[in-house]
């Protein structure tokens, strides 16, 4: 009887529609994770016709560009890298730049199941699927005056020299050639933040920590 009367008060538990859930954050979440994106060769990205945004039309998954990081939005998430084949950082929903939010439903090249029935010229209801918490945080988020747009970051079309086994994997590596070939300064915090957090991994890296040994044992030696 005690059995019964258990599984009685389950069933008659009421359901609830499924919301996504978002936590409280600041900026990159997760760093450096991998996502099992790999494209073969330099994307072919498109501008997004009257946004500061790229995208390419012809993968299979839905992938941006926006002042001066790749964006991805897969399993209800959001990563950034300056790469276009990572490694990948995971960003908060809170600090998705604006622009990159308010991209239409139409150039989502593999929309989740909840956009369908949304207007394809329209961005995503991103408040109705993550919720009030964020619609307050994010207040007016698609709202703005599109001949104000700011103009888009270049491409660092210079990443068409490392493909295959050229493909930079260490971030190290990747902020060097990133520094030396790309000069474009970028205006959300959030690109901000995943610049200085590479340049300090390249600062204190090994092998960035061996030549400064190396600049002082010389400097040591000349005295």
């Amino acid at each position: 009887m005690r059995y019964l009367l258990i599984v009685l008060s389950m069933l008659l538990v009421p359901l609830t529609p499924a919301r996504a859930e978002v936590s409280v954050g600041v900026g990159i979440s997760v760093p450096g994770v991998s996502i099992g994106i790999n494209l073969p060769t330099y994307p072919r990205l498109v501008r997004v016709p009257g946004y500061p945004v790229y995208y390419d039309p012809r993968v299979n998954f839905n992938f941006f560009f926006y002042d001066g990081l790749y964006w991805v939005f897969q399993d209800d998430n959001w990563y950034a890298s300056s790469w276009y084949n990572g490694p990948w950082d995971m960003v908060d929903p809170y600090d998705v730049p604006l622009y990159v939010l308010r991209v239409p439903v139409r150039y989502y090249r593999q929309p989740p199941p909840y956009f369908h029935g949304w207007r394809a010229d329209a961005p995503p209801r991103w408040g109705d699927h993550w919720g009030r918490d964020w619609e307050q945080r994010r207040s007016g988020w698609d709202q703005w005056n599109r001949r104000s747009a700011p103009r888009p970051a270049p491409l660092p079309t210079y990443q068409r020299n490392y493909s295959g086994d050229r493909y930079p994997r260490e971030p190290e590596r990747q902020q060097t050639i990133r520094t030396e070939r790309y000069r474009y300064q970028p205006r959300e915090p959030v690109t901000q933040q995943h610049y200085q957090r590479q340049r300090n991994q390249n600062q204190n890296s090994p092998q960035d920590r061996g030549r400064g040994n190396q600049r002082d044992e010389r400097g040591q030696d000349r005295r």
